[in-house]
């Protein structure tokens, strides 16, 4: 397979994924034609591309891999496309659950109700249904109750590369000690990534929250 038909083909795959693209998935779509040295060296040339362009498109590297997404400029006018629905909502307890997960990972839903001092089942189906959470194991202990983790898609909505981009806990902690495992809500910005025609429709009757934009 020659080169430039490998980078149209990984270029073409960018556009029409619906979820982050690792370099290894590429890889096998080009039937390991083509050394991962050289697609990160495609990777490179068609973000190169864009920018030098000044294109609408972006290429980001999100959540293990990468994808195609759209400059934060362009947001306004996407919204004005989709209106409601390119707006990821969450209600304040989803997202102060989504932030102990975040944070303290992999932890039980009793864990979490211990943290919060409320029931979290209701809002942990919802993470759940918006894919942000999963179960990722059972803990060692009695009953061996589910443990919960961030998903992929927690990555990919988010903009970061992996866990580690999170930021310090200690920036949301005010001058005043919080209680033992209490953390302080975090609203993280949302980016706007490229529509497909493989994007899932948005989950129905999930009780809505805005999530504050930049």
């Amino acid at each position: 397979m020659e080169k430039d038909q490998a980078r149209k083909i990984i270029e073409a795959l960018l556009y029409m994924t619906d979820h982050a693209l690792s370099v290894q998935e590429m890889g096998a779509v080009l039937e390991g034609k083509i050394p991962e040295q050289d697609i990160r060296v495609f990777l490179a040339e068609i973000s190169t591309q864009l920018d030098s362009q000044g294109s609408a498109l972006r290429l980001v590297e999100v959540a293990g891999g990468y994808q195609m997404s759209t400059r934060p400029d362009m947001a306004p006018w996407i919204r004005r496309l989709f209106k409601e629905r390119l707006t990821v909502r969450l209600s304040p307890s989803a997202l102060e659950t989504l932030s102990i997960i975040a944070y303290k990972q992999p932890i039980t839903r009793l864990e979490i109700e211990q943290i919060r001092g409320v029931e979290a089942s209701g809002v942990m189906e919802t993470l759940v249904e918006r894919r942000l959470i999963k179960v990722v194991g059972r803990k060692e202990t009695i009953g061996r109750p589910l443990l919960y983790g961030t998903s992929g898609e927690f990555l990919r909505h988010f903009g970061l590369k992996h866990l580690a981009e999170l930021p310090d806990i200690n920036t949301f902690v005010s001058e005043q000690p919080l209680p033992t495992g209490e953390i302080q809500q975090e609203l993280i910005a949302e980016e706007s990534f490229a529509e497909s025609p493989n994007d899932p429709a948005p989950a129905e009757n999930v009780q809505p929250l805005e999530v504050e934009t930049q």
